[in-house]
């Protein structure tokens, strides 16, 4: 097939590799060019480095609701377009241009945690499965039928970097499937019961509050890990929690039991992995060998 592939970040670059092995790639849309690093040096996204490595035509439109960037995009006379965390709403002229649209893969099981984060959400929230939906896109938020939907169980120690990579992965295998299986396929409507919205992680959220539960200290742990990163106070200085586990142990919420195990509102949680600042991420026990952490965090 003729495609347009969208995408920005590093979930994308599999789905763009294995479309790019089995079809045409008209073009790559992605975000533009943005200021990263100490100098703001202007850092191509990561789906522009791959199309870049791949020799794909890229363009990066700041937006899509020109009449000259939509006629630019209609003139590639696509079959379809393919998008994954491009970070622009389509206008409806976008999502008409493709002979047979424009189809979406999604991080989750829809209608379950449409938007922003769903695989953080799916992790905080303790959902024990989460997967990937393909679905035809329409003017809604992820509100479009689902043509292809495969399930993954969600590891009891697994973070979002983790899921982030299991997911990319199977979107990947699954679109693949998805366009070989074209026009066959029944695009099935979203049920309206169970719907819910992965917001965007605002870093307010991020700060680990021990008198929760330890079950929800961990989720929150692992949710936000890599980025931004669960966070304690250790004698003034920001240490990012980025791996744990239940553990057992009982006592006032933030005094620490032993090691880095933490005891919370119920319960206790050991961190496994942890980074200081201005320091790479690292096991806890190297961790705690130039930390000491107080008797109560």
């Amino acid at each position: 097939m003729k495609l347009v592939f969208m995408g920005t970040p590093d979930f994308s670059v599999p789905v763009l590799e294995a479309l790019a092995k089995h079809h045409e790639v008209l073009a790559v849309y992605t975000q533009p060019p943005r200021p990263a690093g100490r100098g703001k040096d202007l850092r191509k996204s990561a789906v522009h480095q791959a199309a870049d490595r791949l020799g794909l035509p890229v363009r990066h439109p700041a937006r899509l609701r020109d009449a000259a960037d939509q006629a630019e995009f209609a003139a590639l006379g696509a079959d379809l377009a393919v998008v994954v965390a491009y970070g622009l709403i389509l206008p409806q002229a976008v999502l008409d241009a493709p002979r047979q649209g424009c189809l979406n893969i999604h991080a989750s099981l829809l209608p379950r945690w449409r938007g922003a984060a769903p695989i953080h959400r799916a992790i905080m929230a303790g959902d024990a499965e989460t997967g990937v939906c393909i679905m035809q896109m329409e003017a809604g938020l992820d509100t479009g039928p689902v043509l292809l939907r495969e399930t993954l169980p969600i590891g009891p120690e697994e973070t979002t970097a983790d899921l982030h990579d299991r997911l990319s992965a199977l979107g990947a295998r699954l679109i693949l499937t998805a366009l070989d299986r074209l026009p066959g396929l029944t695009p099935e409507p979203q049920p309206e019961e169970g719907v819910t919205y992965a917001t965007k992680i605002d870093k307010a959220e991020a700060r680990v509050d021990f008198t929760k539960p330890a079950e929800e200290v961990d989720r929150l742990i692992r949710g936000l890990s890599p980025f931004p990163g669960a966070w304690v106070d250790v004698r003034g200085e920001r240490v990012k929690l980025l791996r744990s586990r239940l553990a057992s142990g009982a006592a006032a919420p933030g005094t620490v039991l032993t090691g880095f195990t933490i005891a919370c509102g119920t319960g206790a949680v050991e961190v496994l992995e942890a980074q200081r600042e201005g320091k790479r991420p690292m096991p806890a026990a190297e961790v705690l060998k130039g930390l000491s952490l107080p008797a109560r965090l």
